[in-house]
């Protein structure tokens, strides 16, 4: 009915009836804290371009999962910076190495806290690329598609054993999710969920997460095997194969510029989707607060329940712990 009979600010009256018709909610469960384990280092080493970010010790695991549980996070995922890298990233695939030790720390010091691993090898290798690197006829390289699946496999049955809960492949090489499933239910651990980078942008915002991980590429870009931002159909085709793979959710990164995919593909599936804040995103919110361009924590809000909004049912972001002190956690 028109105005003056529909006042829609009725509803807005009081900060009681604002939280009664409130659409999109978030809490404290529905974030998911990437964190930086490094192998070579005895106290944490703050990351310059992601400003309240640590790369942390092993040692700090066991700590980290505690606060992470009593803030209620839903969940934390774990990168892995090694001693030593080479080209085929063979430290990746060693027992003893960050991941591993910190999984099998924080489910000691927390067990109920869900504890994720990023499967994929650039922060193992010396080159920086997302697998095994093939040199064709002409001379010149990329990265094979095949020979990598095998070392991917590996990696999620090691994070498994480790303690692992959900195994998240994030290096976009096609039948990962598969060849990951298969070797999980070979090896006894048909229980241990595949969380899939599904949807994986080659994008500009990754940028501190490679200081953060160094994991830079030492030639050319991941745009061979990362996905084109000008594509959104083809975020349909990756995510319904990763489900006919297995995978048991599904992930969009990054978030903020690709809202529309967000909400196009929470429309085609009913796996459980997240969404990736990134690093450069994160990184944005911090350099315009030091600049006194905006309310920081107000800013930081508005973008998770964007995220919310478009149709994540969760969200990886290193605004994890700040927003849940926010929300009262």
């Amino acid at each position: 009915m028109p105005f003056p009979i529909s006042r829609p600010r009725r509803l807005r009256a009081t900060p009681g009836l604002l939280a009664l018709v409130r659409e999109t909610t978030l809490s404290p469960r529905d974030l998911i804290l990437p964190l930086f384990f490094h192998a070579a280092i005895d106290a944490p080493r703050p990351v310059a371009s992601m400003p309240g970010v640590s790369q942390l010790p092993v040692k700090a695991a066991a700590s980290t999962a505690k606060e992470a549980a009593r803030r209620g996070l839903g969940g934390v995922i774990l990168f892995g910076l090694p001693k030593t890298k080479d080209p085929r990233g063979s430290s990746g695939l060693d027992p003893d190495g960050p991941v591993p030790r910190a999984v099998a720390e924080m489910k000691s010091a927390a067990p109920q806290l869900v504890v994720m691993t990023d499967v994929c090898v650039d922060e193992y290798t010396d080159h920086g690329h997302c697998g095994i690197l093939h040199e064709r006829k002409d001379g010149t390289t990329e990265v094979d598609n095949d020979a990598t699946l095998e070392v991917l496999a590996e990696m999620a049955v090691l994070h498994a054993r480790a303690g692992a809960d959900v195994v998240a492949p994030s290096d976009m090489m096609d039948g990962r999710v598969g060849r990951i499933r298969r070797a999980l239910d070979e090896s006894s651990f048909s229980s241990i969920a595949i969380l899939s980078y599904a949807v994986k942008y080659a994008s500009a915002f990754y940028g501190p997460f490679r200081e953060a991980a160094d994991c830079a590429p030492q030639f050319g870009d991941r745009s061979g095997y990362q996905m084109d931002p000008a594509n959104a159909r083809e975020a349909l085709r990756e995510a319904r194969l990763d489900e006919d793979e297995g995978a048991d959710m599904l992930m969009v990164k990054p978030a903020l510029a690709y809202l529309d995919v967000i909400r196009a593909v929470r429309a085609d599936t009913t796996l459980p989707l997240f969404a990736y804040n990134v690093s450069g995103e994160y990184a944005m919110l911090k350099a315009a607060a030091a600049a006194g361009m905006i309310d920081y924590t107000r800013a930081m809000m508005e973008v998770l329940v964007s995220i919310r909004r478009a149709g994540a049912d969760g969200i990886l972001t290193y605004h994890a712990v700040e927003a849940a002190e926010a929300l009262g956690g």
